[in-house]
């Protein structure tokens, strides 16, 4: 593997969300429990209809365009590229060959060569009786296409790593603006692999296409998988054949499928049913940009910077609904004074806090008990602020999370205090209540005190256990060890 380098280029496709299909108005809801319900003379290509383009869909590649930092083109037109599909009823595809609406930009210093928009298939069900059936629910969604520049990698892993990750940046930017749910295990994303190897780095290998990789692992496996093949075929003396090949997720491995079509086999020509589009006369870009939220990567870094697990920032990352009910627990301004008078605003310690007990606690209740729910932001926030204060331990905390996330009201921070001592949770923090319990402890342990004194010091968490034993839990740990701390000298 030493010898070779593999070149990768991807195609992703992901169906947009809008409100209906890319040229009639039926609902763009190709998942639909009844098959063929969303369907028109128009998607079904009967005689004498016309197609009308989707604005919203337009304006949705756009704004990936803007948050990949690319070229918006200010003249498009749409194309018909002609090749046998037995799921779309015109016999050709609208798509767009020679002026996409996005051109260059980057995700993840990876260049992008364009981002154009077409329609998508039917979905084609094949029984066991021999039988293909057709829902053209599917047929005529919005479809985002987005074609990279080939890159160059010493080795199998590295490219299958950098693949991985750039199609998990794309979904994450996808999911964020609102352009598509992304969703790889529904259909709504997926990724095609071009892959080549070659002894010369400057020298493209003969390549091979992956198509429809519908999850991240199966896009990293099958560059893994294809790279061995070709390098095989090499070392036998054998030629790589360009062709689209199928994987196998159950036998991991690529099949062959057909032989691979180059661009004129598909005799482009400008769709005449379409007007052609000046996007400049349609859009202000300037205006969308200013639009556009907080994207995944200036996510990443300010998340980091609260020191917050790489595993917490990849959760808040893939989930936006998730991230804004996070940012809203952090960022809406406290009236109750926190230690050492740090501000909510830049308070590491709270933005830690509160991604533990979210993403760990509270996530992990949820997927025990599908009737839990995560309770109103403000009154997460609240609870956040009680064990931030000290008035309740991290185990009184885990008591009392459950009651909260039954509850779909907000709660105040007097209300949740309230509840805390209706339950016995309230953590006791005067010194002089707590010093009298190290006092007895230390009198009733003789032996160990002088255990601890002789240099065993491990026993000092044991004088910690038995002091929150006898104060019922309700202890503040943390100052029962300084107190020990000061009584055992």
């Amino acid at each position: 593997m030493s010898n070779y380098f593999v070149t990768i280029g991807l195609e992703i496709h992901a169906e947009l969300h809008t409100a209906s299909k890319m040229w009639c108005g039926c609902k763009n809801e190709p998942l639909a429990e009844k098959p063929n319900t969303n369907v028109c003379e128009v998607c079904m290509a009967h005689p004498g209809t016309l197609p009308v383009t989707n604005k919203d869909a337009i304006k949705k590649v756009i704004q990936v365009g803007l948050a990949v930092n690319a070229t918006i083109a200010d003249f498009t037109e749409f194309d018909r590229k002609n090749y046998f599909y037995p799921d779309i009823p015109k016999g050709y595809q609208l798509s767009q060959y020679k002026l996409p609406i996005v051109s260059g930009g980057s995700i993840n210093n990876w260049p992008l060569t364009r981002v154009h928009l077409e329609e998508d298939t039917a979905k084609s069900s094949h029984d066991n009786d021999g039988y293909t059936l057709v829902d053209y629910n599917r047929a005529g969604v919005p479809l985002m296409e987005l074609v990279t520049d080939p890159v160059t990698y010493p080795s199998k892993e590295e490219a299958a790593e950098k693949s991985g990750a750039f199609a998990r940046e794309l979904q994450r930017i996808l999911r964020y603006i609102g352009a598509s749910e992304a969703n790889m295990e529904k259909g709504e994303m997926r990724v095609e692999a071009n892959i080549s190897v070659s002894t010369d780095k400057n020298v493209f290998g003969t390549k091979c296409e992956v198509k429809n990789l519908n999850s991240f692992r199966s896009v990293e496996e099958a560059i893994k998988y294809e790279v061995d093949r070709h390098i095989d075929l090499i070392e036998r003396g054998e030629k790589v054949v360009q062709e689209t090949r199928g994987w196998d997720e159950t036998k991991m491995e690529t099949f062959s499928q057909r032989k691979k079509e180059n661009a004129h086999d598909y005799r482009y020509f400008p769709d005449p049913d379409l007007p052609k589009l000046y996007l400049s006369e349609l859009f202000n870009n300037e205006e969308l940009k200013a639009a556009l939220p907080e994207l995944p990567a200036a996510r990443r870094t300010r998340y980091e910077s609260y020191g917050l697990q790489k595993n917490y920032v990849d959760t808040l990352l893939a989930d936006p609904k998730l991230a804004i009910y996070y940012d809203t627990i952090i960022f809406k301004e406290l009236s109750l004074p926190l230690p050492n008078e740090t501000s909510i605003f830049n308070g590491k310690e709270f933005s830690v806090c509160a991604a533990n007990y979210l993403l760990s606690d509270a996530m992990g209740l949820l997927a025990k008990d599908s009737l839990l729910t995560l309770p109103d932001p403000y009154t997460f926030q609240a609870f956040i602020s009680l064990i931030m204060r000290g008035d309740i331990s991290s185990r009184g905390a885990k008591d009392l999370l459950p009651t909260l996330m039954k509850s779909q009201q907000e709660l105040t921070f007097e209300q949740i205090t309230e509840l805390a001592e209706e339950k016995g949770l309230i953590q006791k923090n005067d010194p002089e209540v707590l010093k009298a319990i190290v006092s007895e402890i230390i009198a009733e342990n003789p032996k160990q005190v002088e255990d601890y004194k002789s240099g065993k010091e491990s026993m000092f968490m044991y004088f910690v256990g038995q002091c929150m034993k006898k104060s019922k839990g309700a202890g503040n740990p943390s100052l029962f060890q300084e107190l020990l701390k000061e009584a055992l000298k």
